[in-house]
């Protein structure tokens, strides 16, 4: 069944697992705030019994980045450019960007396990599309990089904080200021991905994954997640806690005890 279909972006649901494809191969699935927009919609429009969430992008590029429109002056139709954000009130930039991260933000729900699918190129705001869902299964051929830095920009599509979750601090560091790529045999090393399929069996391996995912109660995976998602904030004793209590709400559900 499709939900959306526009702007760049499809959202088909099948049972529990909902496929969220960018569609626009013509320009390697570049970017744009209306992209960015109807992405944020694909997360509202989700129906309560999706447990999956897949991410892929159709044609040889997962997403080749920000269109390059936007560093134009004019920028995109209808949109305020990058010069007009700028000279803005800092009220109303924050509130722009706040806005665009939307798209990329409903992914880490604790309902839900996202799986990003990637092939080619995976290249600044694409990276960071990659890095909003929790798991990355990859093709040979993907090429992840950050290049928003040499661009004198930063990374503000929410791509920070699971880079460095994922890497450290230092290489976050080094791949972001160098902006150079990172291919599949390295990103499966660090962690960046937990997957690399030959590209032809990138969708039957995703399906697969989701599949096993779907297997365990939902319940259970939803405290599962929120207790490793929540474990790098909290120390080793208010982890424990947080397992004695996830533990307590899943033993009395499972014995139909009321709380």
């Amino acid at each position: 069944m499709t939900l959306l279909d526009k702007d760049g972006v499809r959202l088909t649901v099948d049972d529990a697992i909902a496929t969220v494809t960018l569609a626009n191969a013509a320009k390697r699935n570049a970017q744009s705030p209306a992209m960015w927009r109807a992405l944020a919609e694909a997360g509202s429009l989700l129906p309560g019994n999706v447990r999956i969430a897949v991410l892929r992008g159709e044609g040889k590029s997962f997403s080749a980045g920000l269109d390059r429109q936007a560093f134009t002056p004019e920028g995109f139709d209808g949109e305020p450019s990058f010069i007009d954000l700028a000279r803005g009130t800092d009220e109303a930039l924050d509130a722009t960007i706040a806005e665009y991260q939307e798209a990329f933000t409903w992914w880490r729900r604790t309902d839900l396990v996202s799986i990003a699918a990637v092939q080619g190129h995976a290249i600044g705001a694409g990276f960071q599309l990659a890095l909003a869902c929790d798991l990355r299964v990859v093709a040979p051929d993907v090429q992840f990089a950050m290049r928003e830095t040499s661009l004198g920009l930063v990374p503000d599509l929410t791509g920070t904080h699971p880079l460095v979750g994922l890497v450290g601090y230092a290489r976050a560091l080094e791949i972001c200021a160098t902006g150079r790529f990172v291919h599949a045999e390295e990103a499966e090393r660090i962690g960046l991905a937990n997957l690399v399929v030959p590209g032809d069996q990138l969708d039957a391996t995703v399906a697969d994954l989701a599949a096993a995912l779907t297997a365990a109660p939902r319940d259970a995976v939803i405290e599962t997640k929120a207790l490793l998602a929540g474990a790098a904030g909290r120390t080793y004793e208010e982890q424990r806690r947080a397992e004695r209590a996830a533990q307590a709400r899943r033993l009395r559900d499972l014995a139909g005890v009321g709380e």
